[in-house]
């Protein structure tokens, strides 16, 4: 018995069963009826200039707990929220006790602009940020002076950091840099961020090496600093896990040794703990209707990875990428449980809240993509669980949350000055109001040179509409389509809505603090975007 049906037979996870089912978990409340754009269900598109807009809903009255929490930040990297099943004590732990957040996004789903938009509670065109290397991209892109660790510092908060900081902290003479805001700091040194079993850290300004698995030993660095006396003094503590992306040694049963000298050999896996690796070994990527799709004319060229075809050998690879990820899953899990039993012993686990995340979604198989950046719901969803101080237990929250909006929130529980104008929001007041939709604008920038965006876009509510630099639109309607099989840019049904999304692209792909879409709407909004307002 494997993952999925591990999730459908414990009881502890019903609250999260539609969670962990990729991109059905938001149909609730974003299925369309009738015609795309047409909430009569007569099959007739919407006519924007007739329409009548849909007046936002008011920010609901939201009492904070009476003190300030501390608050533990646990991010992974690269974690699919179809992955979930794997990580059987996060669900637990996160799904009895606190809420899930079925429809959260990472708008530019690649590491270095979603940290920082964690950071900052910007989207990346303005933090800057907004690749993982080159022009505009990495750590030297970012202006750290001032981050949700100087905001909270200031507000009297410790702030303590371990594991991934943003990419290529450490090169370039900067091994010695501890950025501003943190009162304690241990972070791991590029490149050994990526080597599982031996990396270089800098604590507090020291360079030191930092032998162990990685998970293990980040995990240990968070537990000594969270069982620190401080006294009266709340702390907030970020946890940066490195699994489970890609990294070293190379196994033995590796595709680049099992398959060296061909494509397949090219193929990178992350690493297990030893005490997980083979756990899987004879696991299947999940058949989905989006898993390698050979028919994709309907996609513009632009849209490069949809393309691509894996050979039958690739795809034997990509099966050992797939249970490589799962087997790292099981070590992320044990240490988010080693993080909870410390709260728990030292008295602090009702004073904390916590939030679980992943910086961004992961593809191994759907719409032939191998990784993360594009507008695909597999890259662009991640998981994020709240518990803590007022928060309802066993809530599922369907209304779309990002990472903009977790810095955001942090920043509201910990009565803190925002450091930057915030495009996010404080999501806590939403918790338990009715399930609304949002204008959420999505962009990603190539891997090595951020001067250009490669496309923007939107999500609204179930519907997804990006525009390629060079030429071609992509629109979906994932109510009817939650795989996003079907391109509904030359639908004559769906005119309406596209032309809708089209304005909102324009209107918010350079917004900035209060001219970003801050605004929640009712539920009927999911199914004809052309009423929102700015859309028409």
């Amino acid at each position: 018995m494997d993952g999925w049906e591990r999730v459908r037979r414990r009881p502890a996870r019903a609250l999260l069963a539609t969670l962990a089912v990729g991109a059905l978990a938001v149909t609730g409340i974003e299925g369309s009826t009738g015609g795309a754009g047409d909430p009569s269900g007569s099959g007739e598109p919407a006519d924007p200039s007739t329409s009548v807009r849909i007046a936002p809903t008011p920010t609901p009255a939201y009492q904070r707990p009476a003190g300030r929490p501390n608050v533990l930040l646990v991010t992974v990297d690269d974690l699919a929220v179809r992955d979930l099943p794997y990580l059987p004590n996060v669900l637990r732990l996160m799904g009895k006790g606190g809420v899930a957040f079925a429809d959260a996004i990472a708008p530019t789903p690649i590491c270095v602009p979603a940290r920082a938009s964690l950071l900052t509670g910007q989207y990346a065109h303005n933090h800057g940020a907004v690749t993982v290397e080159g022009a505009r991209g990495g750590y030297a892109a970012f202006d750290d002076h001032a981050t949700l660790a100087t905001s909270l510092q200031d507000a009297g908060y410790d702030t303590l950091f371990t594991g991934k900081y943003l990419n290529g902290y450490g090169k370039d003479g900067t091994e010695l840099d501890v950025p501003p805001g943190w009162t304690e700091w241990r972070a791991t040194i590029d490149p050994s961020t990526y080597h599982f079993t031996r990396r270089r850290m800098n604590i507090d300004g020291s360079v030191v090496r930092s032998p162990g698995y990685a998970t293990d030993v980040m995990t240990r660095h968070a537990q000594a600093m969270i069982r620190r006396d401080r006294g009266s003094t709340p702390w907030f503590a970020w946890v940066n896990y490195v699994a489970p992306h890609v990294g070293g040694p190379k196994l033995a049963d590796d595709p680049v040794r099992l398959y060296e000298g061909t494509d397949a050999g090219n193929l990178k896996t992350t690493v297990p703990a030893p005490e997980d690796r083979g756990r899987h070994r004879r696991v299947k990527i999940p058949k989905l209707p989006y898993s390698f799709p050979d028919d994709t004319s309907s996609l513009p060229a632009a849209d490069a990875p949809a393309h691509r075809r894996f050979s039958k050998l690739e795809k034997k690879a990509l099966r050992i990428v797939y249970q490589r990820r799962i087997e790292a899953a099981h070590g992320l899990d044990r240490g988010v449980e080693q993080l909870f039993t410390t709260l728990r012993a030292t008295g602090q686990l009702d004073r904390t809240l916590v939030i679980f995340t992943s910086d961004n979604g992961f593809a191994v198989d759907a719409h032939n993509l191998n990784g993360k950046l594009y507008h695909w719901d597999d890259s662009l969803r991640i998981p994020v669980l709240m518990r803590g101080p007022g928060l309802p237990a066993g809530r599922e929250v369907r209304t779309a949350v990002t990472n903009p909006d977790l810095a955001a929130t942090i920043l509201g529980v910990a009565g803190a000055r925002p450091p930057r104008p915030l495009d996010g929001v404080d999501i806590l007041p939403w918790v338990t109001a009715p399930d609304q939709v949002r204008v959420v604008p999505i962009a990603g920038w190539p891997g090595r040179d951020g001067r250009r965006r490669f496309y923007a876009g939107v999500r609204v509510g179930g519907w997804t509409y990006v525009r390629f630099r060079r030429g071609g639109e992509e629109l979906y309607d994932r109510g009817r389509d939650p795989y996003e099989m079907r391109n509904l840019v030359d639908d004559p049904d769906s005119q309406a809505v596209l032309g809708a999304l089209r304005r909102l692209t324009l209107r918010y792909r350079d917004c900035a603090a209060a001219t970003c879409p801050q605004e929640f709407y009712p539920a009927s909004a999911a199914s004809d975007p052309t009423r929102i307002v700015g859309a028409g």
